[in-house]
């Protein structure tokens, strides 16, 4: 058995004696001074080996005590309350057992007559009380003294003693360590405060008499204030430790909360393992700690560790714990308190010293002494800098408001240099109301404070924790600071670093799409679908790209020379230009606007290439933006911005509903005029202002705010009827040149037809640009037109002969039935003649070619399903093409697919008894 004593504990070369047949014990020499050792002052101390130590404490405490435990060699007991019977404390332990059951989840972990009984029915040696709950009550400390139970911690004489901040303070001034000007006891009445307060002065701190941690904690910097504060202090710190006595001190300005971590033997023996800087702190809770403390005089902490040392000999201290100091400007140490107790922050003491405290807390608790475990005070030293970070499930964005809920995925930062101290820390785990926020305890380690602050960032970023909030946005902005970075700390630095509190709020993507997936795959589609077909597996392919050739095109006369000399040059163009749709109106109307932006910049870049000598693009407006942000979970904006980003040459254009911008309201008219100003900013170059009933007021807001802004004002007259049939007298020729007069008056750049049905004819066609050129020969005309009925191209290549400047088409495979007419059909017809548009039929090809692959990807939303030609009775029934598209997806996913002819006849009945109002869709 003595062998086995001097073989587990490696004392060998130690004078050993037999107590009894059962308990080996060196003979420990004792003196008072570690400095003076002298055999006269020897005496011998007990030693008996643990084999037993269970924790009453729960979560990251409790494990980090039984791994201490486990590398002993001793058994470890687990407690755990009701709402902590799935927590990971109980599966590290060998043994766990439920106490205080019926109690509140608080109060299980408080009641000392059941962890007694726990540990004296499983025949428990030592009680390790961590850190909160019971760790700093004399009473349980004694419990477990008087059960034969020995406590791991001080004796409760001191833990009674060092709890009282009056009598821990009258041992200091004994000890001759420092003191800030204080009472002489606890103070109950506000009658007391206030007396103090006039005698002392302002500011002073009211502090919980029998607590800490930050709670029942009030500074005072106003005499009108010191009733109140005092009240909610005292009302607080009764709430939190059963005892609402203050101890009111005299306030240091601008303190350096600065701590020592000491250890003690039972033999009176006591050295420190050096200071932590805990100033770092919000309202009054530490939030990060370094160790050692940066920047600090070496005077400084030479006379504050003495101190340190020299009070707990004065009150026999033993184990471990904390004497707290404040440190002023002038570089002045004031005693506040001393930690009975293991801290939760002791693992950057045990990082830059290479001492396990734990295990030199039960090892204390056997008996052994410090020079028996080689604890010297001469051969302590520190090696590098140590940060600890505390991650809460705390929403910073919300005061710091507590998380709960279930941890869905986590995933950790490690790495040489980071150490993990946590308990709930996995997916899964649930993060209940009832106890403190930590859920794992980062610890860095590197050769200085600067570069164990990069290895907390790094691991910071490395964290995924999704389904709670945490902290990790405020602990890097913390760590990133460069006042933090230098070690120039007090305890004012979070309250004076308002940027502090200032968060790029997290992308979480993958996540989001694992929830969307979920979703969709458990309740269906979030949009109900038209069709049953599945997208495509394809990957469309992009015709090769020639990086190296310049780009031109017609923006750059906008950018350069402005509006008035992009419609001059328009005008002066020889052959007909044409505007694409496929960008937007083409896949609004075949495929419900659903198109995401990663298919539209696959091909941008050929398009900008091969097609630079388009007059526009249409890729804004209409139901983008609807679209985009309610069902593609896009940003409109970014997609402008990435578009302008690889199609710098072509100009944009977009779709602006006069006073209802792109909403489906009438907004203020300073919203209308600063969304023109930033979409000019980003990169939109035209802007086709429309009003649904041609409606001039209503357009004249969108043509001003286009033009002061800097865009191209196309100001559009919405068509309907049939000019061509002189039966049809509502909308005539002659309405539509006047409104053609007012438009061109009003200044607008480009004056367009918005055929929104596809119900212009070619005989109208020839007529209404005739008339309009006629009467105004210098102004661009642009036509815009819906192939529903078949005509489309037959209409264009008429409005071209008739003086049109500019056609809508769509690319190939996107054009036809409600989308516009074909882009290479147009093209093709127009070959070698004087309105040639200078566009290459094969380039027209490869571009349709990618289309008709991309349009697969879409197929739950394709038209053709239902759709499978065009139909002329758009003539009789005037439904706009992208309404029509709608009309029949909603008709088919209701299950009315068989009755969409009967749809067609009460939508052109109530055409007829509104008189033929225009039908647009917006």
């Amino acid at each position: 058995m003595l062998g086995a004593c001097v073989s587990r504990w490696g004392l060998t070369g130690l004078p050993l004696r037999l107590l009894n047949s059962k308990t080996c014990c060196p003979t420990t020499q004792l003196y008072e001074s570690q400095a003076n050792y002298s055999p006269n002052k020897c005496k011998d101390v007990e030693y008996k080996p643990i084999r037993s130590v269970l924790v009453a404490n729960r979560g990251e405490i409790a494990i980090r005590v039984f791994r201490a435990c486990s590398e002993l060699g001793i058994r470890s007991v687990a407690i755990y309350s009701e709402q902590d019977k799935m927590q990971v404390h109980r599966q590290k332990a060998d043994e766990s057992y439920l106490v205080g059951k019926g109690l509140a989840p608080v109060a299980a972990y408080l009641s000392i007559p059941e962890i007694i009984r726990v540990a004296k029915e499983n025949r428990v040696d030592a009680i390790h009380p961590g850190y909160g709950f019971l760790s700093e009550r004399a009473d349980f400390a004694q419990a477990c003294v008087d059960s034969g139970i020995r406590f791991i911690g001080p004796s409760p004489r001191v833990v009674h003693q060092m709890g009282d901040k009056v009598a821990a303070r009258q041992a200091a001034i004994e000890a001759n360590v420092p003191i800030v000007p204080g009472t002489s006891g606890p103070v109950t009445t506000t009658e007391e405060a206030v007396n103090f307060c006039r005698e002392y002065g302002l500011p002073v701190i009211f502090k919980a008499a029998y607590g800490g941690g930050g709670r029942g904690m009030r500074v005072v910097r106003k005499m009108e204030e010191v009733e109140e504060l005092f009240r909610r202090a005292t009302s607080e710190a009764l709430a939190a430790f059963g005892n609402g006595a203050m101890f009111i001190e005299k306030f240091v300005e601008r303190p350096r909360h600065i701590e020592v971590q000491i250890l003690g033997d039972r033999a009176g023996n006591v050295v420190h393992l050096y200071e932590r800087d805990c100033s770092v702190q919000r309202r009054h809770q530490k939030v990060v700690e370094i160790a050692p403390a940066p920047n600090l005089d070496p005077a400084v902490r030479e006379r504050m560790t003495t101190d340190a040392v020299r009070l707990c000999h004065h009150v026999g201290y033993e184990n471990a714990g904390t004497v707290e100091f404040l440190v002023d400007e002038a570089g002045r140490h004031y005693f506040i308190e001393v930690n009975a107790r293991l801290q939760v922050e002791h693992t950057v003491t045990e990082e830059v010293t290479g001492i396990d405290l734990v295990q030199h807390q039960v090892k204390i608790a056997e008996g052994l002494t410090l020079p028996e475990l080689g604890l010297d005070q001469s051969k302590i030293k520190i090696q590098g800098s140590a940060i600890q970070c505390r991650m809460t499930t705390e929403d910073p964005a919300k005061n710091f408001q507590p998380d709960t809920g279930r941890i869905e995925v986590f995933r950790s930062g490690e790495g040489m240099g980071i150490r993990l101290d946590s308990a709930s820390a996995f997916a899964g785990a649930i993060i209940s109301p009832y106890y403190d926020s930590l859920l794992v305890k980062i610890i860095a380690h590197a050769g200085n404070l600067p570069a164990s602050a990069a290895k907390m960032v790094r691991a910071l970023r490395e964290f995924r924790v999704r389904g709670v909030k945490t902290n990790i946005p405020f602990l890097l902005n913390v760590l990133e600071n460069q006042k933090f970075l230098t070690g120039t700390l007090d305890t004012y630095f979070i309250d004076e670093h308002p940027e502090l509190f200032q968060f790029v709020p997290s992308q979480n993507r993958a996540q989001k799409l694992l929830n969307y997936v979920g979703d969709v795959l458990v309740n269906g589609p979030l949009t109900p679908l038209g069709t049953d077909l599945k997208p495509a597996d394809v990957e469309p392919q992009v015709p090769p790209v020639d990086s190296a050739q310049k780009l031109g095109g017609f923006r750059e006369i906008i950018t350069e020379q402005g509006p008035e000399a992009f419609a001059k040059a328009v005008r002066n163009h020889k052959g007909l230009l044409l505007m694409d749709t496929t960008f937007r109106d083409a896949h609004q109307s075949l495929l419900a606007t659903r198109v995401r932006t990663h298919d539209l910049l696959k091909i941008s870049p050929y398009v900008a290439q091969n097609f630079s000598s388009l007059y526009s693009l249409e890729n804004w407006g209409g139901a983008t933006f609807d679209v985009a942000m309610r069902f593609l979970h896009e940003c409109p904006w970014e997609r402008l911005e990435e578009m302008r980003r690889v199609m710098p040459n072509i100009p944009f254009q977009m779709l602006l509903r006069g006073a209802n911008a792109v909403g489906y309201t009438s907004y203020p008219d300073n919203v209308v005029y600063k969304f023109c100003e930033l979409a000019v900013q980003i990169g939109m170059d035209i802007f086709r202002v429309f009003d649904s009933l041609n409606y001039l007021p209503n357009m004249m807001l969108g043509i001003d705010a286009v033009g002061k802004a800097g865009g191209v004002v196309e100001a559009a007259i919405s068509y309907s009827g049939d000019i061509s049939d002189p039966s049809r007298t509502k909308y005539t020729l002659p309405y539509y040149l006047d409104l053609a007069d007012e438009l061109v008056k009003a200044g607008t750049h480009v004056l367009c037809i918005k055929d929104m049905a596809g119900l212009l004819k070619p005989r109208a066609a020839t007529m209404l640009i005739d008339g309009i050129r006629q009467r105004h020969p210098d102004v661009p005309i642009h036509v815009h037109t819906h192939d529903t009925s078949g005509a489309g191209v037959a209409s264009m290549l008429a409005a071209a002969h008739a003086g049109a400047d500019v056609v809508d088409v769509a690319v190939d495979s996107m054009s036809g039935m409600t989308s516009q007419p074909s882009m290479g059909a147009v093209v093709a017809s127009l070959q070698g003649s004087e309105l040639d548009t200078g566009l290459s039929l094969e380039s027209v090809s490869d571009y349709s070619a990618y289309w008709e692959q991309a349009r697969t990807l879409y197929s739950p939303f394709e038209c053709c399903v239902t759709m499978k030609s065009g139909n002329a009775d758009v003539y009789l029934n005037e439904i706009p093409g992208g309404q029509y598209t709608n009309l029949q997806f909603q008709a088919y996913s209701l299950g009315l697919g068989n009755q969409f002819e009967a749809i067609k006849k009460a939508y052109r009945e109530a055409n007829l008894l509104l008189f033929s109002l225009f039908d647009l869709t917006l």
